[in-house]
């Protein structure tokens, strides 16, 4: 398809909003940023809640795509996440579907399918199409994502690539990050490939740089046009030393969704 020009990017006020609000306009996109909060520096900014509808469809309409980030990033009660994540992400297609919007990259995660267990040494890359397993209310809302984006194909004719992303931060800040970093740069070339691939109906990728250490198949997103340049691996001395290897029998390290699995951390919402 051809490269959209006007993007809705939801979400843009969080970390990874942030730095996406930097990083794909040099790929030729006119961002129009929705928030709950207000995104600083940027007075053009929809300030609404995913659950205003009259705000949310006027902020989709003449958008050529959009990138669904908004949401609670981490473990929450079940009833935060219903409404931010699976009636947010409900209200969002609805809104897309009823302005005529042709494709959603939507952010899933690595918790849709947290309670897989990481390969060990000379195991197989964890396919895309490992069953989802989700190691939280969180990661159950993003499975949720994942089927609403397959219906809306199957029933409406709407395109999504869902991006399992891995943790996409400056740089990977544990040992077990090693294996799942997406660099914000190689995020951007993820996102431009979702954008701009041609017949993707509902295609789900695992989202991480090209990392030396790496758990899980990237042929997906390859197949997308997407070429990672980065790996987490000049950061990994620094990291063993200062945390030690990773235990395979400890089960924060034994599975995907790493501590989420144990201890999911919860903010205040």
């Amino acid at each position: 398809m051809p490269a959209p020009r006007t993007v809705l990017l939801t979400g843009a006020a969080g970390g990874l909003g942030t730095l996406m609000r930097e990083l794909l306009p040099p790929y030729g996109y006119a961002l129009r940023l929705f928030d709950m909060r207000p995104v600083e520096g940027a007075p053009d900014a929809v300030t609404a809640d995913l659950a205003d509808r009259a705000a949310l469809r006027e902020a989709v309409r003449g958008v050529d795509a959009i990138i669904h980030l908004a949401g609670i990033s981490l473990e929450a009660p079940f009833e935060k996440i219903l409404r931010a994540n699976i009636e947010g992400t409900y209200h969002l297609y609805e809104a897309a579907r009823e302005e005529g919007v042709g494709r959603i990259v939507f952010a899933s995660s690595n918790h849709a399918v947290g309670r897989t267990p990481v390969p060990r040494e000379g195991d197989p890359l964890i396919p895309v199409g490992t069953p989802r397993r989700p190691d939280t209310f969180y990661g159950l809302s993003k499975s949720f994502g994942e089927d609403l984006a397959q219906l809306y194909w199957d029933r409406h004719g709407l395109e999504t690539v869902s991006v399992r992303i891995g943790s996409c931060f400056p740089e990977p800040t544990s040992v077990r990050m090693l294996s799942i970093w997406l660099s914000p740069a190689d995020a951007a070339r993820l996102f431009h490939a979702a954008l701009t691939a041609e017949h993707v109906g509902h295609t789900v990728v695992h989202g991480s740089s090209a990392n030396t250490r790496l758990w899980w198949d990237l042929s997906g997103a390859r197949a997308l046009g997407y070429d990672p340049r980065d790996d987490s691996e000049p950061y990994a001395a620094k990291l063993v030393a200062e945390q030690g290897g990773l235990d395979p029998d400890e089960p924060a390290h034994a599975f995907l969704g790493g501590h989420f699995v144990t201890d999911p951390p919860i903010w205040p919402y």
